[in-house]
């Protein structure tokens, strides 16, 4: 697959802007941060729902559905915030249950998928978010790592896909190859080794683990967000950039390596007394 010299350009600008914002709401302060990723939030299941919809266009969906998801969704971000709604508000997460018990006593066709698919999406999208911003209230070394490590995984894939890849791998995504996606995740892990020998904080097997977090979990959230797109029948999940489609298409790879990260920072790393609840 021979490298599409514009196509690069393209999705080389917008990834530059993309992670201009990005270091720029991470390092300024924890508000810049939380308000960039509330705005993530929103697009991203605002984007989720659009595609839901087109893969059940006649299942049965009341209007306020994605409503109620989006702002339980950003009470459950604003908790992290001891400025802001702190752990006061943790009860109103035990209503959403309640909700889709409610939908699926409805007498109408496919009632209960529009409640599964609300729960699906706070899981997918609001989920990998809260846990974001609750690894930067604790640590700002780890979710600047994971940008990095995500943003380099699909630079790195790219690159070694368009100039040595050959084998397919996956039917859901046919541009990938296994030249590249292997290519990008060992540079990851390469490049994650160096960082270790600039920073005193963690071991380097710490921050190996993690780029392999990104680059393996990320490689699943893209081709799952390929297959949510193929479902509905659509190229991109939104038109936010360039040459990357919507806020999903964007931020795909980094919502399902989040938890895995997580996960492990909570377990292995010291001084992560992380909590969402």
């Amino acid at each position: 697959m021979a490298l599409h010299w514009p196509t690069f350009f393209t999705r080389l600008g917008s990834a530059i802007i993309f992670c201009l914002i990005m270091m720029t709401g991470l390092l300024w302060h924890e508000s810049a941060f939380l308000m960039l990723i509330a705005i993530i939030q929103v697009l991203c299941l605002k984007e989720y729902f659009g595609l839901v919809k087109k893969i059940q266009p006649n299942a049965y969906w009341p209007k306020w559905v994605p409503w109620f998801a989006q702002i339980l969704g950003l009470v459950w971000l604003l908790m992290q915030s001891p400025v802001l709604l702190g752990k006061a508000f943790s009860p109103i997460l035990a209503f959403f249950p309640i909700l889709l018990i409610i939908l699926t006593t409805y007498n109408k066709k496919n009632a209960w998928y529009a409640g599964i698919s609300a729960v699906a999406g706070l899981v997918y999208v609001v989920l990998p978010i809260v846990l974001f911003f609750s690894l930067r209230m604790q640590s700002i070394l780890i979710p600047l790592a994971l940008v990095l490590m995500i943003w380099m995984n699909d630079t790195m894939a790219y690159l070694v896909g368009s100039f040595i890849g050959k084998t397919p791998f996956s039917e859901i995504s046919p541009k990938k190859t296994w030249e590249g996606t292997l290519g990008g995740a060992i540079l990851t892990i390469v490049g994650a080794a160096v960082w270790s020998m600039y920073t005193p904080h963690y071991e380097m097997i710490d921050w190996m683990v993690l780029a392999l977090c990104a680059s393996v979990a990320g490689t699943a959230g893209d081709l799952l967000q390929s297959k949510l797109k193929r479902m509905a029948g659509v190229k991109d999940s939104g038109k936010l950039m360039p040459g990357h489609g919507g806020a999903l298409d964007r931020f795909d790879s980094i919502i399902v390596a989040i938890p895995f990260a997580y996960t492990y920072a909570y377990m292995f790393m010291e001084n992560l007394p992380l909590t969402i609840f």
